[in-house]
């Protein structure tokens, strides 16, 4: 019996309390660090695997309540930061400095709300407190730099010591490097495959990233040469497919989930967009305009998980228009509230893979 109120019995009683993704003893994690006791009162920091915990008050509270069963605590204060883990490298697939995990968002077939998906993960995670990237890969229509506010931007190029470097532009706390800013506003590009690669590996390797958490793809929709690009030459952390309910999009969405697990990329799960319609004027009502239940169906048949499902609202298409993603616009709304749920969920599998 712990008798002795000291760093080693605050970490004993922390022993059994968990990570509920990981499924093992935060202590034996070192998620727990700097253990000070001041006439009673406890303080540590708890160090989460990623910034966008879903369940970062939940193990908070799993610390303290064990805490406070020690004789002589008067209070706990626990500091919560964040060191998110870098996914595992491939003996054939080059890394990118700094980036500790790859992220490709697709989709089967174009208007299914992909690029609006890849944008608001990108700035729910970075608000959460991540370091967080962008490439606008979909080339032959790039649109997240309207999406994120920076229509009229520009991105630096510069000389560097193996050839052009690329400084991306910034906004909503996240870097984008689109075709977007290196093109006129409604010039075609008109290109065959090769092509198509070299820009896509230009964006990997010549863009001055920095330290990233987490450096998302928006991948253009199909199972063309963007997609076997990027899986042959990066170590990938997932894949996110998104879909609609309609049965021509989950048909296929199902061709692009497969295309990845061919590719040897792991499929982190499915977005279902535009799950059902709320009408401005009576937001108690939802209308099932592309069909229901079908990316739940497509999930279970294909023993992926469904990292949720996001109602289409007149603002979330607004917020994409005018550079605010709803996620910023109007964080309290349903979209909003699905799609930040989603990058948690999405961050959380990345760090259960980096770390099993």
């Amino acid at each position: 019996m712990i008798e002795t109120l000291s760093s080693s019995s605050v970490l004993e009683v922390l022993k059994p309390v968990q990570d509920p993704e990981l499924r093992k003893s935060l202590v034996d994690l070192n998620m727990i660090r700097n253990v000070t006791i001041d006439n009673g009162n406890v303080r540590f920091t708890l160090v989460l695997t990623t910034p966008a915990c879903p369940l970062r008050q939940f193990i908070v509270e799993d610390c303290e309540r064990a805490v406070r069963t020690l004789p002589g605590v008067q209070s706990v204060s626990v500091d919560v930061t964040a060191e998110t883990p870098t996914q595992k490298s491939l003996p054939d697939r080059a890394g990118i400095a700094g980036v500790k995990n790859i992220i490709a968002v697709s989709s089967g077939k174009g208007g299914v709300g992909k690029s609006t998906v890849a944008v608001n993960i990108a700035v729910a995670l970075a608000q959460a407190g991540a370091k967080v990237g962008l490439i606008d890969a979909d080339i032959y229509g790039p649109n997240a730099p309207t999406m994120l506010g920076l229509s009229n931007a520009s991105i630096t190029v510069r000389q560097g010591e193996e050839g052009e470097i690329l400084e991306p532009a910034f906004n909503h706390g996240v870097k984008l490097v689109s075709m977007g800013f290196l093109i006129d506003q409604d010039q075609p590009v008109i290109w065959r495959g090769p092509m198509l690669n070299g820009v896509i590996r230009q964006f990997l390797y010549q863009v001055q990233w920095g330290d990233l958490d987490y450096l998302i793809v928006d991948m253009p929709p199909g199972t063309g040469d963007a997609q076997l690009t990027l899986a042959q030459a990066v170590p990938m952390a997932g894949a996110v497919i998104v879909t609609t309910p309609q049965t021509v999009a989950l048909l296929d969405s199902r061709r692009g989930l497969k295309m990845f697990q061919q590719l040897g990329v792991s499929v982190l799960g499915i977005v279902e967009n535009m799950s059902y319609f709320i009408p401005p004027d009576l937001p108690d009502r939802q209308y099932d305009i592309f069909g229901s239940d079908g990316g739940a169906k497509a999930a279970q048949e294909l023993q992926v998980p469904l990292l949720g499902c996001v109602p289409l609202e007149i603002s979330l298409r607004q917020g994409g228009d005018r550079g605010l993603p709803i996620v910023l616009a109007e964080p309290e709304s349903a979209s909003a509230k699905a799609l930040t749920a989603i990058a948690q969920r999405v961050a959380a599998s990345v760090s259960v893979a980096a770390l099993s």
